[in-house]
């Protein structure tokens, strides 16, 4: 069954407000059929401490990658996992997690890629649910099996690989956007944020794509993890064209796809994509061209 939209007044002005869910509608609404909620962290201990009732937990690394491919899982495997969770094609997805919803965005993404119809998030996440000091639950549900089609990966659309990037460096380049923070972007760090992630990868070298602007994806963010307002967004991203193929990655692909969410949701952004290789995979390829230091992005 449909589930109406958050009339929540600070989704007003996004460009897709019908994507975002509060704490509050969120809360009035658990239990309704049609209605599931997922859980998506960093700390995967997390919900085993507490999470919203009725969620079921979906692990970004061991459910939506085959370990085998180092690729997403393909249509039967996502059809099989979306069963198993006891999730519809029909159903109304809400996710949330930890780390400002970095993961709950990156879980997001991959659903999209499979052209789930109705998936939104929860604005601030796991930390305005407790923040808020709203119900949590221990128990694991156990939801009847569902029917869910098995729908192929689309990645056309959303995603980029590679070997596009390295083609457009000397043509025809898209606006391409590091989200990484600046210590990242200019070669002095690598993995700066990834605290709880025993296994976050090295590189071996690193810096940035040549041409990448940094605008890292936290600047969009109040300090409580709720997306700032539209138009402070936009000034944030003031010189980019929205009209523009637009490319971003940061060291996983989950704080790319975070922005994607919301350069494609708050700011309407028409044709912008997630390169979810990201620096783990083009800071360790042979010859590959790289930059260091810091550039300005045309709004700074």
């Amino acid at each position: 069954m449909a589930i109406d939209f958050d009339p929540h007044p600070d989704f007003k002005s996004f460009a897709h407000p019908q994507r975002f869910v509060s704490a509050a509608w969120l809360s009035s609404r658990l239990g309704t059929p049609g209605l599931k909620v997922v859980e998506s962290d960093e700390d995967l201990l997390l919900y085993n401490i507490g999470h919203i009732p009725g969620a079921v937990r979906i692990d970004w690394h061991s459910d939506l990658n085959d370990q085998v491919t180092r690729d997403f899982i393909d249509g039967q495997a996502f059809a099989d996992l979306m069963r198993e969770k006891g999730i519809s094609r029909e159903d109304t997805v809400v996710i949330y997690g930890d780390k400002s919803n970095r993961w709950a965005a990156y879980t997001l993404w991959v659903f999209e890629l499979f052209g789930h119809p109705d998936v939104r998030l929860l604005d601030g996440g796991r930390d305005a649910w407790m923040g808020e000091e709203r119900d949590t639950s221990f128990a694991v549900p156990d939801y009847p099996a569902t029917n869910y089609p098995v729908v192929e990966r689309n990645d056309a659309d959303l995603r980029v690989f590679v070997d596009e990037i390295r083609a457009a460096l000397t043509a025809d380049a898209p606006q391409l956007i590091d989200v990484r923070a600046e210590t990242d972007y200019a070669g002095d760090t690598v993995g700066e944020g990834y605290e709880s992630i025993e296994d976050a990868p090295t590189t071996m070298r690193n810096g940035h794509i040549p041409g990448a602007v940094n605008i890292p994806w936290g600047d969009a963010l109040h300090a409580n993890a709720r997306f700032r307002t539209r138009e402070e967004i936009a000034a944030v991203y003031e010189g980019l064209d929205p009209a523009v193929p637009t490319v971003l990655y940061c060291l996983l692909g989950d704080q790319s796809a975070h922005t994607w969410f919301m350069l494609k949701y708050i700011l309407g952004y028409g044709n912008v994509r997630n390169y979810d290789g990201s620096w783990a995979e083009w800071g360790n390829m042979v010859r590959m061209p790289i930059a260091q230091g810091v550039d300005q992005h045309p709004g700074k």
